[in-house]
């Protein structure tokens, strides 16, 4: 039996995640913003924080891209493709900030095609159409991943609580270096930080539309 989550203890060594760190602060083009909501507006009283943009083609996202897979094979059994907008998000809490209970994915977000039928077989929007007989080729998120950067003692709070099938919360571990997986559909949140900075690289793999 699959489970809704999964985690990799990847001892990570500190040295490459200062090297990471490094990497990211002085060599690419690194901004930090306020973290939107996927509608993409900012609503802080469900989710403060601060993210930046990190390419798939980064040697980090080959890192996290092996423990996709292996998650996958050993739990999961998806079909998947590829990276969300190939990218990852670094992301910031700082003291006071948190995100709110969510899902990453859900049938709010899936495409829903709009018919307005004018005369026999005819549409009002030829492209909705067309859009809704591709439909099949549609992607949407089924696994996301947050790696952790910070060590548990550099931040109080900030405890990333899933829940799951049965209604019963848990929480992931704080041990940096770990990578946790879950099915983009499982409510989450991250608790409020009341000390310190929790750094964290999220991302969320896409596949074909549910069947």
């Amino acid at each position: 039996m699959a489970s809704q989550s999964i985690w990799y203890f990847t001892d990570l060594p500190v040295e490459v995640i200062n090297i990471l760190d490094k990497d990211l602060l002085d060599n690419f083009d690194f901004t930090m913003d306020e973290s939107r909501l996927i509608n993409n507006s900012v609503w802080k009283e469900k989710r403060n924080s601060e993210n930046a943009w990190i390419s798939s083609n980064h040697w980090i996202a080959g890192f996290l891209w092996h423990y996709v897979n292996k998650a996958n094979q050993n739990n999961f059994l998806y079909d998947l493709t590829h990276i969300d907008g190939d990218n990852l998000q670094y992301t910031r809490y700082s003291e006071g900030q948190y995100y709110d209970w969510h899902n990453d994915a859900g049938v709010a977000q899936y495409y829903k095609p709009m018919f307005e039928k004018v005369s026999g077989n005819s549409y009002a929007n030829e492209q909705n159409h067309v859009d809704f007989l591709s439909k099949n080729t549609e992607m949407i998120r089924k696994l996301s991943f947050s790696l952790q950067l910070s060590d548990p003692d550099d931040y109080e709070g900030g405890n990333v609580e899933l829940i799951d099938e049965e209604d019963k919360s848990y929480i992931a571990p704080r041990q940096r270096g770990t990578i946790i997986l879950f099915d983009s559909r499982t409510k989450h949140r991250v608790h409020k930080v009341t000390k310190g900075v929790r750094r964290s690289i999220v991302g969320w793999v896409l596949g074909p539309r549910w069947k």
